[in-house]
Parts: structure tokens; sequence; C-alpha cells
């Protein structure tokens, strides 16, 4: 299990989470110690030069994971059919420099994008499952109530990409296990609590990733289909996004003592 946050660079962090006097060009290196994981979101409105993806390897523990998000120029368009072009040049970016350190990319699609399945699945085609040699995992990340769908988890399945679960947020929750792995974004911190949830809730979001990763549904996560036949161990991936943001790095390290 990998539970991180998105990003780390954020002025409210400085003090809650960061020491005053660390330096910023220090942060991703602190911030990797406390945490397993980390989402990063500038992949999303462009591309990284190859030199950064080499710094963010050089700079983290050797069995730290980061999650891209994919550039929105792929999933921001009326027909998904003609991003190829876009996911190839993404891939050829120096996203591989991170070697081991690829977790899963994360495709987010805007609230206005519904479910059109003969366009959604030709987008799942040209997700390349490896590159030279190194295997690829994809999430997709949907915000519209029309993918709340039995078809669209046969989809996700039949190309073995996860479905991202959205937790304590606005969005559909599609809590389907749909690929070999799990990948969660919870929205709920508040300035009420110091570690941005109540205990008990914390307590629950680490009671659901053990379930996860034992490969059941817990109940209280609502899905569009039947569960997978046969469960199957899956690694998951939890994200503490959105919500009371300067609470979020707490919130990820109490989950990570709970699990």
């Amino acid at each position: 299990m990998r539970v991180g946050i998105g990003g780390w660079t954020y002025a409210p962090w400085r003090g809650p989470f960061y020491p005053d006097d660390l330096t910023q060009s220090r942060e991703l290196e602190y911030a990797s110690r406390h945490l397993t994981s980390i989402e990063i979101n500038g992949t999303f409105y462009g591309l990284q030069k190859p030199s950064s993806y080499e710094k963010w390897y050089q700079e983290t523990p050797d069995d730290f994971v980061f999650s891209l998000k994919a550039p929105r120029y792929a999933t921001n368009r009326k027909i998904l059919a003609d991003a190829g072009e876009t996911i190839e040049r993404f891939f050829a970016s120096g996203v591989l420099l991170l070697k081991q350190k690829l977790g899963p990319v994360n495709w987010q699609f805007a609230t206005t994008k519904k479910f059109d399945p003969e366009d959604f699945e030709a987008f799942l085609k040209l997700l390349p499952a490896s590159i030279e040699g190194q295997k690829l995992r994809h999430a997709i990340e949907v915000r519209n109530e029309t993918f709340r769908s039995p078809d669209f988890i046969a989809l996700a399945r039949k190309y073995k990409v996860a479905v991202v679960l959205a937790g304590d947020s606005e969005y559909p929750q599609l809590a389907d296990l749909t690929a070999p792995f799990v990948y969660a974004r919870i929205m709920g911190t508040t300035d009420k609590h110091a570690k941005g949830y109540p205990a008990k809730a914390l307590d629950a979001w680490a009671g659901r990733a053990r379930q996860l990763a034992a490969g059941s549904t817990p109940d209280d996560l609502d899905t569009s289909a039947q569960a997978p036949a046969k469960a199957a161990v899956r690694d998951v991936y939890l994200y503490v996004i959105s919500g009371f943001k300067e609470r979020n790095p707490a919130a990820a390290m109490a989950l990570i003592e709970r699990v």
C-alpha cells in the first residue's frame, strides 16, 4: 500500500509539515521520507523536462513511488480516439527515467465528459501496456454520472485499467475493482481536525484500504457492477487530495501509521 499527497510544493505546508528552516529545494527529499508516494500534478498541465524526472528519481528513496497525472491535452478533447500523438509524446518526454519509481498514470477527465462506449474504448486501446520493457499501469478518473454503468466497468476490466475511487467528494464514487491495483483519491480533509479527518474516519479509510488490498470491496463504498468472481490481492495507491489542503500531509501520515 502506498499513501501520499498531490505534489510537494505548497506554501501553507511550511510549518505544519515542512520545518521552517528547510530550503524549498529539499522539500521533495523531506516529503519522500515521510510519505510513501506522491501524485505529480504538473504533468497534467504540460510536459516536464527529462532532467526533472532524473532529479526526482535521485532525490527520493529506492522504494518511493510517483504517480503521474497524464496531460489534459489527451483527455480534454471531443474525440478521444485522436489522442494517440499526445499520449506518445507524453511517454517520450522522460517519464521512463523514473524507472522502478514510476507508478500508475492517472488519466483525469472533465466533469463534462460523458461516457461514449465506442470512443472510450478507442482511447483505452491507445494506452500502452509497456514501453521499452517497462510495464505501465493506467488509472481512469471519470467525473460524470454517465460513467456509473456496468458497460464502463466491463471496458475497464477488459483493458485492466483502474477506475479511480473518489472518496468524500462530489464526484461519482466507483469503487469497482477493475485492475491488479487500486487507485483512490480521498478529498474530505477539513480545518476542524489537526490530521484533516477525525480519528474514526482515518480508521475507516485504513480499514477500507486493507480490504481493497486483500481483493474485496468494502460494503460502504459504491459500485456499478458485480464484483469479480475471484478475489485477488491488489496494490493500493491512496492519495489525500483537495479538501483542506494544509492538513493533507498530516492525514496521509496518519493513514500510513494505521496501514
